[in-house]
Parts: C-alpha cells; structure tokens; sequence
C-alpha cells in the first residue's frame, strides 16, 4: 500500500470486468485504493462492480460500488452526487467506459453509429459536465480519460465510430484542460493500445476470429514492436501517475500505452 492518492476521492467508471481478470478500469480502481485513494466504484453491472469493491475491501481498502448508465445524464448526476454523499469530496475522475463495434461508413447502422458515440464519447462529457462544479468548488481536480490508439491510426481493423470516437476523447480532453486550468482541475488523456483484457477472450475473439482466442492473442501481439500486449494494470499505472500530484504540472497531455504500436502503424 502506498499513499501517492492519500485523502484523495476518485470516481471510476466502468470499474468492473467483462470476465475474469484485470480491465483497465478494474485494476486503476484497485490501484487508486492501494495508493490510498477512497474509491468510488461504477459500472452498468451490478456483480461486475460488486467483484472489485470485494478485492478493494478484502485489501483493506475503501470504496463505495453503485450501478449506472453513464450515457443518461440524469443517472450521471446521480452518481456524482451519490460520491459526494459517500466520502464528501470528489478529486479525481477516471472515464473508463468503452466499446468497439466493427464497420465502415457504408456497413455501419445508424443506430450502431449512435450507440457507439453514447458509450465512448457522450459518458466523457456527461460524467465530466457534473463533476467538475464539485472539483471547481473544492478548488481543484484531476480528470483522466481512456482513449485508444483507434482513435490516433488504423490498427487493424475498420471501426469508424469508435475510432472517431477515442480521437475526440483527446481533443475534448485538450478543451476541458485549457478552461479549467485558472481553476485547478487537469484534464489529461491516456492512450492503451492492444492491451490483453478479458475483453479479448469474451469479445473480441468472438468478433474477430471465430471465437479462436489463441489466434487472436498471437496476431495481435505479432503487430506489436515489443512483441506483446500490455494489460490493465500498464495502464492503471499511466494513470496513476496523471492522477496524482506527481503530475501537478502536466494538464492538457496524451500518454500512448501501447508496445510501440503506433511507431509502425499508419492510416490505410
């Protein structure tokens, strides 16, 4: 246990796991509690959510779980008012939320299009538009948001709404950095590649090889220059580091998590 976030409140979205192991959110939420941070916990499924407040508490941890759409704002209100009920601050917001369907512009439904844009793009703003006036408030804050390198260059696969959707997250990221810094709050975006998740084998194998984890494991780690993928905790600590006061100085920055992935890959 370290005290890196000591006094500290952070607000984690999307904090469970599609399956077992560690997601990105999962292990920056466990991460922010063994740094000393009182952890509000938040995910759309109530047993994914509850399995991480289980490790944190079962490590000595704090935290608090609660159940959320964060693409309906009135649901995001709640939450946050719900954080500041359940530990009287709020210092850091961690948007963790996403998710990758396949298809072009002519091959995408309009619906999809929609969808995609609620679950990358519109939870940022809307977790975002409702915390800040409690960071404002306190006098400052700390705003990390998970992007993707889709959204920097093509990385294997046509996903266009998701791919415009993650390259947003860097310019509203830049955006929110530039207003608030008068008032204390940094805004700063971290950038995971091909990062082996257990939404690889409860996903994106299914999507993408038929179902054959193991073949997909390995060409994903054969486009990667370190040859292999990084995991969840690569980029909960990339973000622990943008969170604390470590960072004090750096607002408005991208950090790239991805083996070099980007150094060799460039728009078809």
């Amino acid at each position: 246990m370290g005290d890196r976030l000591k006094g500290k409140v952070a607000l984690v979205t999307g904090a469970g796991s599609i399956g077992p192991g560690w997601g990105n959110g999962k292990a920056s939420a466990t991460l922010y509690a063994r740094e000393g941070a009182r952890v509000f916990l938040v995910d759309n499924r109530p047993d994914a959510v509850e399995e991480t407040r289980r490790i944190i508490e079962g490590e000595g941890g704090a935290c608090a779980s609660h159940v959320c759409d964060v693409t309906k704002s009135d649901q995001v209100a709640a939450m946050v008012a719900a954080c500041v009920s359940a530990f009287g601050a709020l210092d850091v917001l961690h948007n963790n939320v996403g998710f990758a369907l396949p298809g072009g512009p002519v091959t995408l439904s309009e619906d999809d299009w929609d969808d995609q844009m609620a679950i990358n793009l519109r939870h940022v703003f809307l977790a975002t538009k409702h915390a800040i006036p409690v960071m404002e408030t306190a006098g400052g804050g700390a705003i990390v948001n998970i992007g993707s390198t889709s959204g920097v260059t093509f990385t294997g696969q046509q996903q266009i709404a998701y791919q415009v959707a993650k390259a947003a997250i860097v310019r509203f990221s830049r955006s929110v950095a530039l207003e608030y810094a008068p008032k204390g709050i940094r805004c700063n975006t971290v950038i995971p590649g091909q990062m082996h998740t257990p939404l690889v084998e409860a996903h994106l194998a299914r999507q993408q090889s038929g179902g054959d984890a193991e073949t997909l494991i390995a060409r994903r780690n054969a486009r990667i220059p370190m040859g292999f993928m990084g995991t969840g905790w690569d980029v909960a600590h990339a973000c622990l580091f943008l969170v604390s006061d470590e960072a004090r100085y750096v607002t408005g920055a991208e950090i790239v998590v991805d083996g070099g992935l980007t150094l060799k890959c460039t728009d078809r």
